[in-house]
C-alpha cells in the first residue's frame, strides 16, 4: 500500500480518535452531516458520544438509543487489518480531495489498495449493467486514454460499462466505490477484478462497515461516492431510471461535469443519456471531449476542509440552550415539505446554533429527513 501523504496537507487521525469516530458514524442516525455538527457542537467525538442518548431524547425518540461500543468498532478495525484496509479521516491526507468538498461527505472511509491513487484527479464512468459490445467497446475507449491523461477512473464496480471502464484502466489506476462494506463485494463475478483492482495501481472504498451486504437502498450512496470523487462523470447507455442517472445527478448538484454519450433512439439503454443531452450534458463521441473539458479542473488545487478536531486537550464545544418552547417552535415550522434551515432560523426568530442543534435532535430521534441543497423536512412515519 503507498503512501498517499506526499506533497499534501493532512492531518492524521490519533488511534484513540479513530476508534472514537467509527463509534460515533456507526451509532443510530449519525449520517455524515449529523457527524459533523455534533464535532462543531462538542469539539471531539469523544465528547459527542457521552450526549448522544439525551440529544436522541430531547428529539423525542421512544427507543433505547444505541450508541455503538468500543468491542464493536475494535472488532471492524480488526476485520479491516485482516482485509488488508485503512480507515481513512476526512481531514487526512489520503482521502478523496474531491470528495472533501461535497456536503455531507463521509467522515471516515475504509480504502484497500494503492492509497495514491485517491490523490489523483477522478473521471467517473458508469453506465448500463446490460451493457451493449459497442457500448463496453467506448466506455473502455475513454477509460484507457483518460488513465493516459493522468486520471483514476472511478466506477461502481457493477456488471457491463463499469466493469469495461475498470478493466481499461487496471495499468493507470482505478477507484472501485462498494455499496457493501469491503468484504462484500457485488456482484460476485467480479470479485477477481476487485483483487485485480487493489493488488495493483488501484484502490477499493466504501463508507459502510464490514460485513454490510449490500441493499438496493445501498447503491444510490455508491453512486454519491463515484460522484463525489470524480471532477466529471461520463455516462455510457443508461436506460430510463437507471442507477447510472442517479450519479448523473449527484454530479451535477455538486458541480462536477456530466458527460452523455448518445445513443440510438431506438435502443433503450441510451434513452437515459439522450435525456441528459436534453438537460444540458457535454456531448462525448470521443475520449478527447472528456479529456479537455476536465484539463481546467484538474490544474485546480482543491482546499482542505472538512471535520477536523482540534489539537491535544479535547474540549467541549461553545454551550448552546434551547427550551422546550424552542423544541416546539422548530417542530411546529418543519413539515413534510423541504425548507432551508434559513427560513427556520427566520420563521421562529431562534439563534442559527440553536436552530441546527434542535435540528441535530431530531435527527437523532429519526425525526428529520435531509434533502440534497441543505434542506430538512420532518420525516415521514414508516
Amino acid at each position: 500500500m503507498s503512501d498517499a501523504s506526499a506533497g499534501r496537507n493532512g492531518v492524521a487521525l490519533t488511534e484513540r480518535q479513530k476508534i472514537s469516530w467509527l463509534r460515533l458514524i456507526r451509532s443510530d442516525n449519525v449520517g455524515p452531516i449529523a457527524f459533523r455538527d455534533l464535532i462543531n457542537h462538542f469539539g471531539t467525538a469523544e465528547n459527542a458520544l457521552d450526549a448522544l442518548p439525551e440529544l436522541s431524547r430531547r428529539g423525542g425518540t421512544r427507543q433505547t438509543y444505541r450508541v455503538a461500543s468500543v468491542s464493536e468498532v475494535e472488532r471492524e478495525l480488526e476485520a479491516a487489518r485482516r482485509h488488508g484496509a485503512v480507515f481513512i479521516g476526512i481531514g487526512e491526507a489520503a482521502y478523496p480531495s474531491a470528495l472533501r468538498q461535497i456536503d455531507g461527505a463521509p467522515p471516515l472511509l475504509a480504502m484497500k489498495g494503492d492509497l495514491s491513487a485517491a490523490g489523483r484527479p477522478s473521471l467517473g464512468i458508469v453506465g448500463s449493467r446490460n451493457a451493449s459490445v459497442s457500448g463496453a467497446k467506448f466506455a473502455a475507449m475513454i477509460a484507457l486514454d483518460a488513465g493516459r491523461a493522468g486520471y483514476v477512473v472511478t466506477s461502481g464496480l457493477a456488471r457491463g460499462i463499469d466493469t469495461a471502464a475498470h478493466r481499461a484502466s487496471l495499468d493507470t489506476g482505478t477507484i472501485a466505490a462498494l455499496a457493501g462494506g469491503l468484504d462484500r463485494p457485488y456482484p460476485p463475478e467480479n470479485v477477481g477484478l476487485l483483487e485485480e483492482i487493489t493488488a495493483g495501481r488501484g484502490l477499493a472504498i466504501s463508507e459502510m462497515p464490514f460485513g454490510w451486504e449490500p441493499r438496493a437502498r445501498d447503491f444510490p450512496r455508491r453512486n454519491r461516492l463515484i460522484a463525489g470523487i470524480s471532477l466529471g462523470v461520463a455516462i455510457v447507455e443508461a436506460a430510463h431510471r437507471s442507477g447510472s442517472l442517479i450519479t448523473a445527478r449527484y454530479a451535477a448538484d455538486f458541480g462536477r461535469l456530466v458527460f452523455a454519450v448518445p445513443g440510438s433512439p431506438l435502443d433503450p439503454r441510451c434513452h437515459g443519456t439522450n435525456d441528459l443531452l436534453k438537460q444540458g450534458a457535454i456531448v462525448t463521441t470521443g475520449p478527447d471531449d472528456v479529456i479537455e473539458a476536465l484539463a481546467p479542473l484538474s490544474r485546480l488545487e482543491l482546499p482542505l476542509p472538512g471535520v477536523r478536531e482540534p489539537d491535544g486537550q479535547a474540549r467541549a464545544g461553545v454551550p448552546v440552550s434551547a427550551s422546550d418552547r424552542d423544541r416546539a417552535a422548530v417542530s411546529t415550522a418543519l413539515g413534510p415539505t423541504p425548507v432551508e434551515i434559513d427560513d427556520i432560523v427566520r420563521h421562529t426568530g431562534l439563534s442559527p446554533a440553536q436552530v441546527y442543534l434542535l435540528l441535530l435532535e431530531l435527527d437523532l430521534a429519526g425525526r428529520l429527513d435531509r434533502h440534497a441543497g441543505g434542506l430538512v423536512s420532518l420525516a415521514t412515519p414508516e
